[in-house]
């Protein structure tokens, strides 16, 4: 996304969001956003977290970079490009980004870059910490995030406990008498 401060000069702001837990992982304020700053934010971000299966976004020139490509490729991560006019493929990135812009950038004229940065990651955190979200049970991200990890933990080592294999059971076949040089006896 695109905003300008108050002097006319424009600053993007690179959006990450978790799909399942809803999570805004970043918001990365900066007047220039090319892909080798956008690997280094997800290296940041990565470092805390599993690296995703699949990371979806739009065509833009930072995301579609030969940084982002090799970063992609070296890591196993799968890279989903939407359809060109096809915001609804990335829908839960577009609608946070359209309450970002209707809630903070539309509401405050900017004054500068480090003012910008510091009001969208106050409501970055709101939306995180305080927000209840109602595809999450009318949690806010953060705390259903924390939910479903406690249960996954919860349903590994109950795993690893019982064990998830099933039972052992015999899958030997009697013999029947033939005899080893028997071509047809079982190697």
């Amino acid at each position: 996304m695109a905003d300008a401060l108050a002097d006319g000069r424009r600053f993007r702001v690179l959006c990450v969001v978790d799909d399942f837990t809803r999570e805004a992982l970043a918001t990365v304020v900066d007047t220039s956003i090319s892909g080798a700053r956008v690997m280094r934010e997800l290296e940041r971000l990565v470092a805390g977290r599993r690296l995703p299966a699949t990371i979806v976004s739009d065509n833009g020139t930072e995301l579609t970079s030969v940084a982002v490509l090799r970063w992609a490729e070296e890591r196993s991560v799968e890279w989903h490009y939407i359809a060109p006019g096809k915001p609804q493929q990335n829908a839960f990135v577009e609608s946070f980004n359209g309450r970002l812009r209707d809630e903070r950038l539309n509401e405050h004229v900017f004054g500068s870059l480090a003012e910008a940065r510091r009001l969208i990651e106050a409501w970055r955190e709101d939306y995180n910490l305080v927000r209840p979200h109602g595809s999450l049970g009318g949690r806010a991200p953060e705390e259903f995030a924390r939910h479903s990890a406690r249960a996954k933990d919860r349903a590994e080592g109950a795993a690893l406990l019982e064990g998830s294999a099933p039972s052992a059971r015999s899958t030997t076949v009697p013999n029947r008498g033939k005899r080893r040089t028997d071509p047809s006896y079982p190697r």
